[in-house]
């Protein structure tokens, strides 16, 4: 019950984040790409938070803590909390002023590549049970390395990046598109430090990244 009651307040307080920052700027609850990016950003996290609390409770808790203890990510964090109101506030002024056109067909691809994002997100969630949200290395962790492990050292990271660079094309805005722009830069930043601690502390990463040469894109980098 404790694990629901706070994964629910999670959930509600970032819902209410969210819409907050989107809707606020853009002067309206009428702004229907808005209410098309809470869809499609909190139904499916709220139904992988119900299966995960059912079929894996453990895995649920450990992706609920967010506290980095490394100085370093906790700038990286700051980073990313910058860049997300920044986003959200310059779409939602976009709606408000007109600032951008943009095509219903392209709000419309972006959104399917947003939940096949999401969908390879959930597939890499599935594979490393290990997974967290914050960089550490387990007690008994093993190094994974079979199905997208094995394409890219860090899906999980190619699919936020493919996810978060939707999130203003869904919104309609490219001039919020510049803010989001920013994230994969953050996201480098994380990775390579991340890196540094699991070929130091977990034992077999070294070898996996000799054989598994791209970090995020494969043939690119």
């Amino acid at each position: 019950m404790k694990l629901l009651c706070n994964a629910l307040t999670k959930f509600f307080c970032g819902l209410f984040l969210v819409g907050s920052l989107i809707f606020l700027p853009a002067g309206t609850i009428y702004f229907t790409k808005g209410w098309l990016l809470i869809g499609l950003l909190f139904v499916p996290m709220l139904i992988a938070g119900f299966v995960m609390l059912f079929k894996s409770p453990a895995f649920l808790e450990k992706r609920l803590d967010a506290k980095e203890k490394q100085s370093a990510q906790k700038g990286v964090l700051a980073g990313s909390a910058l860049m997300f109101i920044g986003g959200f506030v310059v779409a939602g002024l976009d709606f408000r002023f007109g600032w951008s056109q943009m095509p219903t067909a392209v709000t419309i691809i972006a959104s399917v590549l947003f939940l096949a994002a999401y969908a390879l997100y959930a597939e890499v969630m599935r594979e490393n049970a290990y997974l967290s949200r914050t960089i550490r290395v387990e007690e008994g962790q093993k190094v994974v390395d079979t199905g997208l492990y094995g394409i890219v050292r860090h899906p999980m990271y190619m699919a936020t990046i493919l996810l978060f660079l939707m999130i203003p094309i869904v919104l309609g805005s490219w001039y919020a598109l510049i803010v989001f722009a920013f994230y994969p830069a953050i996201i480098i930043v994380r990775l390579k430090d991340e890196e540094a601690l699991l070929a130091k502390e977990l034992e077999g990463y070294t070898d996996y990244m000799q054989k598994v040469k791209y970090r995020l894109f494969p043939y690119i980098w």
